[in-house]
């Protein structure tokens, strides 16, 4: 049995998004609930949410953009850049705390304290690149936590992976030209025409060319299409690249009662899905995994589904 981080603070209930937005705090809410009844709640080691010292940020994020989000936030806009971006005075701290205890579980993680963990965060991260926000998200947490995985623990191979139903666009922009980090994505392409990117033949740039994998999966397929991916794309990949830390943006979006996609994926394929990262994890990085929510937006769904996956992250 592993010893499993589960990081949720209240403070990123106060992001603010109106009522009629699929980002709402009532997400995490589901994704707490389901988790705080699981018979297995007492094994949790509880990880802390901090706001983020900047020089995190700053290792992704351009300065001007982290003090204009700042004062964006604090003016009272309701969005930035984009209503799908919507924000209140909150927003700006509610952030700080997703990155820093995701940050925090990674510190955890390489201190022993805990083998993997769970952070129940929001708002979302991977659409947000080094200088904009985008598709719900401001800072780009999992991309942070790699830096600070390299920075400050001298880590030279991260893998992250990807199976929010949306390819997470700002993560592969971020990382495009680093062969030190491998981004796997599995996603559905077209889906609504948002963000537009993720094709197979994006791969990466310069020195990182061959580091960015995409899986884009056509509407209406489910369990097995995503089985056939991970089996012919992410497991050999990671098997040559050997990570020595492995980072999930986990998105729930993908699953068939989800009205933000056309896909099929049940309850039990996204079940499987993190069992198998959890195998590569035992594999490569001596169990070493890091699991961030990203999407997710059937409430009646989320509590069950963040329930097997972190009884799975205990179990594996």
């Amino acid at each position: 049995m592993k010893k499993t981080g589960f990081m949720y603070d209240q403070g990123m209930l106060l992001h603010d998004t109106g009522s009629d937005h699929p980002e709402s705090p009532e997400r995490l809410l589901a994704v707490y609930g389901g988790i705080r009844s699981a018979n297995f709640f007492r094994l949790l080691i509880p990880v802390d949410a901090q706001r983020i010292d900047f020089k995190w940020l700053e290792t992704v994020h351009n300065p001007d953009y982290i003090y204009y989000f700042e004062e964006i936030c604090l003016s009272g806009r309701t969005y930035l850049d984009s209503q799908d971006n919507r924000m209140c005075p909150d927003t700006f701290d509610a952030t700080l705390l997703a990155s820093g205890g995701v940050v925090n579980a990674c510190r955890m993680v390489m201190e022993g304290v805990i083998d993997n963990a769970f952070c129940a965060v929001r708002p979302p991260g991977h659409h947000a690149g080094q200088n904009f926000a985008m598709g719900f998200c401001f800072f780009n947490h999992v991309a942070i936590a790699a830096r600070y995985l390299q920075k400050a623990w001298g880590i030279e191979r991260v893998g992250i992976v990807d199976f929010d139903v949306h390819h997470g666009n700002g993560t592969q922009r971020i990382f495009e030209e680093d062969p030190t980090v491998f981004y796997y994505s599995i996603h559905q392409h077209p889906t609504f025409s948002f963000p537009g990117t993720g094709r197979e033949f994006e791969k990466g740039t310069g020195a990182g060319l061959g580091f960015t994998l995409n899986s884009p999966v056509l509407p209406g397929q489910g369990d097995e299409a995503y089985r056939r991916h991970f089996e012919r794309d992410l497991c050999p990949a990671f098997d040559s690249f050997k990570p020595q830390v492995i980072l999930v943006s986990c998105g729930f979006d993908a699953h068939e009662d989800d009205d933000m996609s056309d896909m099929s994926v049940t309850t039990d394929g996204f079940s499987w899905m993190i069992r198998r990262i959890c195998e590569l994890a035992r594999r490569h990085s001596s169990g070493r995994l890091i699991s961030v929510l990203e999407g997710g937006y059937c409430i009646r769904r989320l509590a069950e589904l963040a329930r097997k996956h972190v009884e799975i992250l205990i179990g594996c």
